[in-house]
């Protein structure tokens, strides 16, 4: 395979940054490869990190990145679980590119895992439980405009990531926090009525109820396949360009 074709695809979290080298059919040709997010998540350390996350992997033309908030255009909007104040309004699509020197196409973490899984029929979503609660939405295979759900109040008190992000897990116990992760899936199948629900990050493999018949359980590894399909898609919605 042609470096030409290959895709550097990358997912940034919470905890950790993750990466992978695919074929233009998301097939993975390295190593999957992890390190930790800086403490100081902010745009400099993060490029930092991922520099370092790459120099070893083998020849690409192409890079994805999955990114934990709210993004456009290339741009940042939000980025909750690595500091508002640090992202909101930065081109990090358009920085990307200046260090690596490479074409960079940006998208929501959880809409690149929806790529990577979603099989394209019918209403497919995609949930990830990880650092913070993340979401993606499919009709038949296209991905949808992004909703940040995890930002909508599903108590008095309490967001979505307050609810069954990482600190709740830490803070209620893993049986207190499965039932709260039970009332959030009952929840998307009334409002949604989805044809099928993936699953995926971190704590994924924590939950310890059974599920539905159309409710499938997804690993990070799956979702990085993602970044493939970026590259096929067209430009729904001004969402890709960064320029």
């Amino acid at each position: 395979m042609d470096s030409k074709d290959n895709i550097l695809s990358i997912d940034i979290g919470g905890s950790h940054i993750k990466a992978t080298v695919l074929t233009s059919d998301g097939v993975g040709i390295t190593d999957f490869k992890k390190i930790d997010t800086p403490a100081s998540g902010t745009p400099e350390n993060i490029i930092n990190a991922i520099q370092q996350l790459a120099k070893d992997f083998i020849p690409y033309a192409k890079i994805s990145v999955g990114f934990p908030g709210y993004v456009k255009n290339g741009i940042v909007f939000t980025a909750t679980n690595l500091g508002y104040d640090l992202w909101k309004g930065t081109p990090f699509a358009k920085q990307l590119e200046e260090k690596m020197k490479k074409p960079v196409r940006l998208l929501n973490d959880a809409d690149m895992q929806g790529l990577g899984v979603a099989k394209g029929t019918g209403f497919e979503i995609v949930v990830t439980l990880g650092t913070g609660f993340g979401t993606a939405l499919l009709m038949n295979g296209n991905l949808l405009p992004h909703i940040e759900l995890a930002h909508h109040p599903i108590t008095k008190e309490k967001e979505y990531d307050d609810y069954i992000g990482e600190k709740a897990l830490e803070d209620v116990g893993l049986e207190r926090w499965n039932k709260r992760v039970q009332k959030v899936i009952a929840i998307l199948k009334t409002v949604f009525n989805y044809d099928h629900l993936y699953i995926g990050g971190g704590n994924a493999r924590k939950i310890k109820f059974d599920l539905e018949s159309n409710i499938t359980l997804v690993t990070n590894k799956d979702g990085i396949k993602g970044g493939a399909k970026l590259w096929q898609l067209e430009d729904q919605y001004g969402i890709l360009s960064s320029h």
